[in-house]
């Protein structure tokens, strides 16, 4: 992926500098590097460093924590794909003798397992991972806080059993597999366990004084699936690619859509702050804008990538302090700055290159007792049904070979649509999940359910 600054406009790119500029100044941070992604490769590229002369490209290794949790559930994703096996299955069905086998795979990928949300001490960030050879010592004794499947509650050490589920159905190690599966296809070359030159040094930076202490780069072992990648902003521009379009060479478009839909209960706050967890990436809703993601943090380096599908945008911040920027705020900005300065350029509208009649005679306008819909026909080949007052329920549904639609999303997710003929092949009605919508509101002779007053509409007398 080449960079290429010169399609942002000038002032788009001094405010994307000035944003990085004041985060690294009042973070005070060593070093921050970030980069901007749109439509499909690297726009801009910045960084700011306290050593004059020595800012990082995009080739410089950072440890990214957490966002190793979204490279964990690709593998995992892949494994459903190909039937190994299913995520409603209970841990225990794969790797048994875990004693948290009652939670699913699901559940592990949306933090609703009830782990807790870190292994028992000391503090496994910044020690050796050799104090946690097994999966026992990451769990502990008593591994569970929550009921299984009832809140979302973050936990490193499911996505340690994660890993080691890659582990026990593809007979290798973690690494070694995501290198074969997810790095080397994607061409994320700069992107693995260890450090590899040139790469920036971990920091403390001290709350109270403008003095660093460098902080220890411990190989975390059993806890690696969680968090114990290196990365660059280069690596990370190609891998928000891939969550935005998929790769058949590593998952389905259908599949990363998947991943990016939410799939852990909120709570209360949550709604509130408009946040939400999928499998294995964290969505939020900014200033009517739903960003998707991950961040990372590990003593000595901070990492955020934060992807607007609809905006076509994606931002990387890396930098080397153990706290300090904002780095998720940070990249929700820098999003926002090219998505408000750039909007996306729509494409050109483009009739279909042909239509199933059939399905033609059933778009327009609709009704569900008194209320007004619409169904109308997409550029997909499936269909979108909506509340012509812009209140009610909405769908998108996709094609069967049967003829029929199901359901994508919201109340109707999963529901079949049919359109329901006369013995003369017109069309009566629609159903939906045993809701009937006709062309008229409670149109007479169509089979609405309990009936139609026979003396039809009427006024006041």
């Amino acid at each position: 992926m080449t960079t290429s600054e010169e399609e942002l406009l000038p002032t788009t790119r001094r405010a994307l500098l000035h944003r990085i500029a004041v985060a690294q100044a009042e973070g005070r941070a060593p070093s921050l590097v970030a980069a901007v992604v749109r439509g499909g490769r690297t726009v801009w590229h910045g960084a700011r460093s306290c050593v004059d002369g020595h800012a990082p490209d995009e080739n410089v290794q950072y440890r990214i924590g957490s966002i190793t949790k979204t490279f964990t559930a690709v593998l995992v994703l892949r494994l459903r794909d190909e039937g190994v096996l299913d995520l409603g299955d209970p841990l225990e069905k794969h790797l048994p003798g875990t004693g948290v086998g009652e939670a699913t795979i699901a559940d592990l990928l949306a933090h609703t397992g009830g782990l807790a949300a870190e292994s028992p001490g000391p503090w496994w960030e910044r020690t050796p991972g050799t104090l946690r050879p097994e999966l026992a010592d990451v769990l502990g004794e008593h591994p569970l806080r929550h009921p299984v499947g009832r809140r979302f509650h973050y936990s490193n050490p499911g996505y340690t059993l994660l890993g080691a589920l890659v582990e026990e159905v593809r007979r290798a190690p973690w690494e070694d597999v995501l290198r074969h599966e997810v790095l080397e296809p994607l061409g994320l070359h700069r992107t693995g366990g260890r450090p590899q030159a040139p790469h920036a040094g971990g920091w403390a930076v001290h709350p109270w004084a403008d003095v660093m202490l460098p902080e220890p780069a411990e190989d975390l072992g059993r806890m690696a699936p969680a968090g114990q990648l290196w990365s660059t902003t280069g690596d990370l521009a190609r891998f928000a690619v891939f969550l935005a379009q998929g790769d058949e060479r590593v998952l389905s478009a259908e599949s990363v859509r998947e991943m990016r839909t939410p799939a852990a209960p909120p709570e209360a706050s949550d709604v509130v702050a408009g946040s939400a967890y999928g499998l294995g990436l964290r969505l939020q809703r900014r200033d009517s804008r739903l960003l998707i993601g991950h961040s990372g943090s590990l003593p000595g380096f901070l990492a955020d990538l934060t992807l607007s599908v609809e905006d076509d945008v994606a931002a990387v911040v890396l930098a080397n302090c153990t706290s300090g920027p904002a780095v998720s705020s940070l990249a929700t900005d820098l999003v926002a700055i090219v998505a408000e300065a750039e909007p996306r350029i729509p494409e050109p509208w483009r009739p279909l290159p042909d239509v199933d009649r059939s399905v033609l005679e059933l778009v327009g306008q609709w009704y569900w007792g008194t209320q007004g819909f619409v169904l109308r026909l997409t550029a997909d080949g499936g269909v979108s049904l909506e509340p012509l007052a812009g209140v009610g329920r909405r769908a998108r549904l996709r094609p069967n070979e049967d003829g029929t639609w199901t359901g994508l999303d919201g109340y109707y997710a999963g529901e079949v649509l049919k359109a329901v003929r006369r013995p003369d092949g017109s069309v009566s009605h629609l159903d939906l999940g045993s809701f009937v919508f006709t062309r008229e509101p409670y149109e007479q002779g169509a089979p609405v359910p309990g009936g139609v007053d026979q003396d039809g509409w009427r006024g006041i007398r």
